[in-house]
């Protein structure tokens, strides 16, 4: 028997044109089979050959979405200053039914797209629905992504305050959020940045040992956060302020703990499974703060990379391989 595994590069991916309304409900599918126990996914390995730098290994299977396979993924703070992304790798999917490798792809646009979806189904239950200002805190890939997953399910999204540590870097995404006819400031502090938002996500590099600077004071009632930096960016009092606190996953979230992160964080209140099958309340009030700190997982990237397989072959790219 012989067999092929298609190869798709990161811009073959990108012309597959998956729309952001598309990933998120992907994303919202993995969740809901998730919460309702249909899913396996351990927590991921990983290398750590640099300080704050990680190599993980990310398995999950979605068997209602025939979804099984791994993303083999690196993150380097100090590739930016090298010219490099932050964030590369590859994805690998498999057959359910025969475990032969199906396709190998690029998993950077996977990883930013589906990131970004996570906290769009977060903003779903926890965001309050007339929210006007967005404050985006690290201006790269995912302050672009974000953007585009929150105009999708928060429509009433109307300023974006931009902050960002490195210069130039808040006035560039401000252009490049104008171009798209989205109203954009670049923030000269945090303060600036986070103070009047409706919604914040921070977007730093994940540290181990952090000196967050975002405290609960800067932060206004009925507030929704999202990080994905992990705890680098949220003070622990920011974190202990909050009404509602959630994570993407309760059994990562430990995992991450026992490995020093998250030592002063509350324990969450549940899970973006049990949020999407209603399992655990979301906002009850306009005024609570709510808090999403989803670390990334490998569902999230099987449910977008099979859809991103499926548009592939009917449009014909990517090469194919043999085994």
């Amino acid at each position: 028997m012989t067999a092929d595994l298609l190869y798709l590069c990161r811009a073959d991916v990108e012309r597959v044109g998956l729309p952001m309304a598309r990933v998120i409900e992907r994303v919202e599918q993995a969740f809901v089979e998730k919460g309702s126990g249909r899913t396996e996914m351990p927590p991921k390995p990983g290398i750590h050959t640099r300080p704050d730098a990680f190599i993980h290994a990310m398995p999950a299977f979605i068997p209602a979405m025939s979804a099984a396979g791994m993303k083999w993924v690196s993150g380097y703070p100090g590739n930016q200053a090298l010219g490099l992304p932050y964030i590369s790798g590859l994805m690998i999917l498999n057959d359910p039914g025969t475990g032969l490798p199906l396709a190998v792809m690029d998993c950077t646009w996977v990883t930013a797209q589906r990131t970004a979806a996570a906290s769009a189904v977060a903003a779903r239950h926890l965001c309050n629905r007339d929210a006007r200002v967005l404050a985006i805190v690290g201006c790269g890939v995912q302050g672009r992504s974000h953007l585009e997953a929150l105009g999708v399910v928060l429509p009433g999204l109307s300023q974006v305050n931009a902050f960002d540590t490195a210069p130039g870097v808040a006035e560039a995404y401000c252009a490049w959020a104008g171009e798209r006819g989205v109203a954009a400031r670049a923030c000269s502090g945090l303060r600036e940045a986070v103070e009047d938002a409706d919604v914040i996500v921070t977007s730093g590099p994940i540290l181990k040992q952090p000196d967050p600077p975002l405290p609960a004071a800067w932060v206004k009632e009925g507030a929704f956060v999202s990080a994905v930096d992990f705890d680098s960016y949220v003070r622990p009092e920011l974190f202990e302020r909050a009404d509602r606190l959630f994570t993407d996953d309760l059994g990562q979230f430990h995992y991450y703990r026992g490995e020093g992160y998250f030592q002063r964080t509350p324990e969450p209140h549940g899970d973006l499974g049990q949020l999407a099958t209603g399992a655990e309340r979301g906002r009850e009030s306009p005024e609570q703060l709510t808090i999403a700190v989803n670390l990334g997982i490998a569902l999230e990237d099987m449910a977008v990379g099979t859809e991103v397989l499926e548009r592939a072959r009917e449009l014909g790219l990517g090469r194919a391989l043999p085994l």
